[in-house]
């Protein structure tokens, strides 16, 4: 039974210095941003602050013409923010489990809706999946990140990985893919039966395909994405 007298609540539930750097996970579902320079976040994800720190949204031209084009169809808007300063930054995402990476001049797919913070020593792009149904609306678009530094995501309980190899392609739901190796293309199908076998009535089913060498992460939720507006 979780019942405690004030004084024991704090203690127990009282933030605890990690010393794990710059990207330090408070809880599975809480990251903490030991803040000195620069992060990019996810617009929404703050929690809380301590210290001298500023949030700006980004720039209509952050990142080049062809994201803002990108972000222009797709509805997307300034999903990005900007901290600076020094202190403390809180992040969460609607109770998400989160995923800290470090990398190390490797690429990395991760669907817009659920990557969280980014140093900018890593450089992103905006992508866009060649032949996308709109049916997936808000789920047209991924970040390509690549670099070397700390990049965290989240997912909606505990994420999987799967490896493709070229005897092994990987065929997925879109709106449970989050993640997938810079090395892979994915290729968009349709199969009518495939969402008949999963029960969802008529029409066709949308699937992501994988060949080649790399990895695919799911999650054992299925999110839906609406563009801004809409």
């Amino acid at each position: 039974m979780n019942r405690f007298t004030i004084n024991e609540f704090v203690q127990k539930t009282q933030q605890q210095n990690l010393n794990q750097g710059v990207f330090e996970l408070e809880t599975e579902r809480m990251m903490e941003l030991n803040l000195n320079g620069e992060i990019w976040t996810k617009m929404g994800s703050m929690i809380s602050y301590r210290g001298n720190i500023k949030f700006t949204r980004e720039g209509i031209l952050e990142q080049g013409l062809g994201n803002l084009l990108k972000k222009a169809v797709s509805g997307e808007g300034a999903r990005l923010t900007k901290a600076e300063g020094n202190g403390q930054v809180y992040l969460a995402d609607s109770g998400k489990k989160i995923t800290i990476l470090s990398l190390s001049g490797e690429s990395i797919y991760i669907n817009g809706n659920d990557l969280l913070a980014f140093e900018p020593s890593i450089s992103y792009e905006i992508k866009m999946m060649k032949k996308m149904s709109s049916m997936l609306a808000g789920g047209l678009f991924n970040i390509r990140l690549e670099g070397t530094g700390m990049v965290a995501f989240t997912t909606h309980y505990d994420p999987i990985t799967l490896l493709v190899t070229p005897d092994c392609p990987v065929v997925t739901d879109p709106n449970a893919t989050v993640a997938w190796s810079g090395s892979l293309e994915p290729q968009i199908k349709t199969d009518m039966s495939f969402k008949t076998f999963l029960g969802r009535g008529s029409g066709e089913s949308i699937q992501t395909a994988f060949s080649g060498n790399g990895f695919v992460v799911i999650q054992p939720y299925e999110e839906v994405y609406f563009q801004a507006g809409g």
